[in-house]
């Protein structure tokens, strides 16, 4: 609360010594109050982490392939894959990012504003004030010169500046959370788009094959042909089949070229030739087909979805409090000293720092807005309901969480087995399509056997390059879903998570960063 302040002059009489004694006991009095009670009054309720079911083991918990026993590796993908190129083009990623960056700032945002919160406990107002006056009078000149220095502070007497505080502070958490969640994010983008260019690499070699076998196909039908062995329909079937195939090697090059654009947005630079960082064309990397994926249980400490959503709950279980305390007094002290010479009481400039001009004022108050108690509640009720809200969003973001890692580990493990079973069905598909054409030329089957076995080739080979992909995107899909790779940041530090190069852009357009960068 802030009290009016009066520029206080001694009495005609009085004793200002007596005056200020008193003063100085009343304010006394009520500071201690103001002190003390803080120590023992709190009102809201006190946050307790909510709990929420969460099964006991995964439902693939026998397949052994899947290790509950052991916890998630850090930097999983280099476990997982063990390619350099991928290694570096997640650090390269970390450290130039846009949105991971802007994740950064959005936790320094928070600490500036867990800052504020605990400035609010101390003196709300502190200024220092001066003016210098003329004013004409008939023949007469009046000068007047004024300086003081002011403060008022509401005491923290019902925990209200504590509320916002530990409100400022889980925000705070709750923003190293959502940092951690874009960073989980990130890695796994990038892992999956690298290995979607080396998917799609592998599935242009197959295109490019299968186009020679065709070839090879239209070259055969055609001596046929010239030979008057068979019709002209056997060449045009050939051919149709072999331009398809063709067509499809110029959509496989351009989504290669859009996954390579994506991946350049993900390491925070324009669209531009990649090769550098790609290095020379390689195969789909080797899966391990066993993943640690830890208990149900470490979900809550490790998903950092999990984790924004209960400390976000935590910081409104604050505004609950703080509301509260609107319903209560609010308590204030108020203070001023200062000097006043006036040339109409025959002073001067030079007097304004001598005893005589001395004026000070002490004061205490209270305010209780007893008026306004049904629009008062009204907020207390709104902001229960809202932390009522946020408790059925983290019980659900729980489930949702068991959910998107039971999803991934059934995906990853049997996509294990359609990829068995693709090899075995393309490895047919060759032995087809070298019978076939073995035949057709001893003039043993027609074309359309040929056909058939040729197109059954491309499409095999194709899907099955496509799920050694899927089966190395569905293991990123594991890791992502329990929340691995986040602890490769080096502090929850607020100056830590924001590169140097933004540092020293910031720097130059403030000074006010040098103590908050400072190491």
């Amino acid at each position: 609360m802030t009290a009016r302040r009066q520029w206080l002059r001694p009495r005609p009489g009085c004793n200002s010594d007596w005056s200020m004694r008193r003063s100085l006991s009343v304010l006394l009095t009520v500071g201690l109050t103001a002190l003390i009670a803080p120590a023992c009054t709190m009102l809201g309720p006190d946050y307790e982490t909510p709990t929420t079911p969460v099964e006991t083991d995964w439902l693939e918990y026998e397949d052994p392939r899947l290790d509950s026993a052991s916890p998630t590796a850090p930097e999983w993908w280099k476990e997982a894959f063990g390619d350099p190129v991928l290694d570096a083009l997640i650090q390269k990623a970390l450290a130039d990012n846009l949105t991971l960056r802007s994740a950064g700032l959005r936790v320094l945002q928070a600490r500036q504003q867990l800052a504020i919160a605990i400035g609010n406990q101390y003196p709300q107002q502190q200024d220092v004030t001066g003016t210098a006056e003329t004013a004409r009078n008939n023949d007469r000149t009046d000068e007047t010169y004024d300086t003081g220095f002011n403060v008022t502070w509401e005491a923290d007497v019902w925990g209200r500046f504590r509320r916002q505080i530990e409100a400022a502070e889980a925000s705070l958490d709750a923003s190293v959370a959502d940092y951690d969640g874009i960073l989980i994010s990130l890695i796994a983008d990038v892992a999956q788009t690298y290995l979607l260019i080396r998917t799609t690499e592998t599935r242009l070699d197959v295109a490019r094959y299968n186009v020679g076998l065709q070839r090879q196909s239209v070259d055969i039908t055609k001596a046929k042909f010239d030979a008057g062995e068979t019709s002209s329909l056997d060449v045009d079937q050939a051919q149709t089949l072999l331009y398809n195939t063709i067509a499809s090697v110029s959509d496989l090059e351009i989504s290669l070229q859009q996954i390579k654009n994506a991946l350049a947005v993900l390491l925070g630079r324009p669209p531009q030739d990649l090769s550098g960082l790609l290095g020379e064309k390689q195969p789909i990397p080797a899966v391990t087909p066993e993943v640690a994926v830890g208990m149900p249980q470490d979900l809550i400490r490790r998903r950092p979805d999990i984790r924004v959503a209960e400390r976000q709950l935590a910081a409104q279980s604050a505004q609950v409090g703080f509301a509260i305390t609107d319903l209560y007094p609010h308590f204030g002290l108020a203070g001023s000293i200062g000097t006043t010479a006036e040339t109409i009481r025959n002073q001067d400039a030079d007097d304004l720092f001598t005893d005589d001009t001395f004026r000070y004022s002490l004061s205490a108050g209270f305010r209780w807005d007893i008026l306004n108690y049904g629009r008062l509640r009204s907020n207390v009720r709104l902001q229960d309901a809202f932390f009522q809200q946020l408790l059925e969003d983290y019980r659900q973001t729980v489930l949702q969480a068991q959910a998107d890692v039971e999803n991934s580990i059934v995906a990853f493990l049997r996509s294990q087995e359609q990829l068995q079973a693709y090899q075995s069905a393309a490895d047919a598909a060759q032995r087809a399509v070298d019978i076939s054409t073995l035949q057709y030329k001893e003039g043993l089957v027609n074309f359309n056997t040929v056909i058939n076995t040729l197109d059954t080739l491309s499409s095999q080979q194709d899907t099955l390059a496509a799920t050694q992909g899927t089966v190395a995107t569905n293991l990123v899909d594991v890791y992502l879903a329990i929340g691995g790779g986040w602890e490769v940041r080096a502090s929850s530090d607020a100056a830590e998570l924001v590169p140097e190069e933004t540092r020293d852009e910031m720097r130059k357009r403030i000074k006010y960063w040098d103590k908050t960068f400072e190491d």
